[in-house]
C-alpha cells in the first residue's frame, strides 16, 4: 500500500457501532484521512457530492435510502468502494465480477485490512459505473419498489405506486409522479430492465407507463393509438407497445 500520499475516506452506516468499528480499524492507517461519517443515505449523498472522497465505506441496508440508491445519485468514477452488509443475501456475485470488495458484519481486523488494501489498489479506470453496479447487484427476479432522483442538493425517493409514467430524454428519464417531474440520469432501457413488466409497460420507444394509471386507449390516426391516463394525460402508443399493453391489461382483467 502506498503511504506517500493521503487517501480521503467517508464512512456510511446507519449503525453507530459499525461506524465506530471502522474508524477504530482505520487508526492503524495514518495515510487515510476520514473526512466524515454518515448515519443515513441522504447525508451520504450530500457528503460524497461535496467532499469527493477517494475511498467510500458504504452500508447496503439502510432506511429511506439504501447503499445502491446512494450510488445512483453520486459520481463514483474516482472512488474505491468497500461495501458493508449484515446480510449475505445481496448479490455478492456482482461485487466479485467488478473486483469490488465487501465486508460481511461482523468482520475482523484482518478481513478489514484485506478489503482496504484491495480497494486502495483500484484505479479510477477500473471502477464500474455506479448505475451498472447497482443494476447488477439487484437480486435476480427482484424488481425495484422505488426510484431515487436528485435535484441539485435535494434527494427524492419515489415509490413506484406513485409513479405515473416515465419519458425518455436522451440519456435521462423524466419521472412523472403526482403532478411533479423529476429528472434522472439513466436511459429508459436500463430503467425498464429493473421494473416489473407486469406493472410498467413500454408503450412507445419514449414511454413507460404504470398500468394502474391507464384509463382507456383510443384511435389516434389510422395506424396509431393514444393512451389516456387517469389524470387525462395523453401518450402515444406504438404498434408493438399496444400489443404489450393489451397483453398485460388482459392478464390483469382475467
Amino acid at each position: 500500500m502506498d503511504t506517500s500520499r493521503k487517501i480521503t475516506a467517508l464512512v456510511v452506516d446507519d449503525e453507530d457501532l459499525a461506524r465506530k468499528v471502522i474508524l477504530e480499524f482505520l487508526r492503524d492507517y495514518p495515510q487515510i484521512d476520514v473526512l466524515a461519517e454518515c448515519g443515513n443515505g441522504f447525508d451520504a449523498v450530500k457528503a460524497i457530492n461535496e467532499l469527493h472522497p477517494d475511498l467510500l465505506f458504504l452500508d447496503i441496508q439502510m432506511p429511506k435510502l439504501d447503499g445502491f440508491e446512494v450510488l445512483e445519485l453520486v459520481d463514483t468514477s474516482r472512488m474505491a468502494l468497500v461495501f458493508i452488509t449484515a446480510y449475505d443475501k445481496y448479490a455478492m456475485r456482482a461485487f466479485e465480477v467488478h473486483a469490488i470488495d465487501y465486508l460481511l458484519k461482523p468482520f475482523s481486523a484482518d478481513r478489514f485490512k484485506s478489503a482496504l488494501e484491495r480497494a486502495l489498489k483500484r484505479t479510477s479506470d477500473s471502477l464500474p459505473p455506479a448505475s451498472a453496479l447497482a443494476e447488477e447487484a439487484l437480486p435476480r427476479g427482484k424488481y425495484l419498489e422505488r426510484i431515487t432522483a436528485k435535484d441539485a442538493s435535494r434527494v427524492f425517493v419515489i415509490p413506484l405506486d406513485k409513479l405515473d409514467y416515465i419519458e425518455a430524454q436522451d440519456d435521462y428519464v423524466s419521472l412523472k409522479s403526482e403532478g411533479k417531474t423529476f429528472l434522472k440520469h439513466q436511459t429508459i432501457s436500463s430503467l425498464q430492465s429493473r421494473l416489473d413488466p407486469a406493472r410498467f409497460v413500454r408503450i412507445h420507444r419514449s414511454y413507460l407507463v404504470n398500468v394502474d394509471r391507464v384509463k382507456k386507449i383510443e384511435p389516434y390516426t389510422k395506424d396509431s393509438k393514444v393512451l389516456i391516463l387517469s389524470d387525462q394525460t395523453r401518450l402515444p402508443v406504438s404498434r408493438t407497445g399496444y400489443v404489450r399493453l393489451k397483453r398485460v391489461l388482459d392478464g390483469v382483467r382475467s
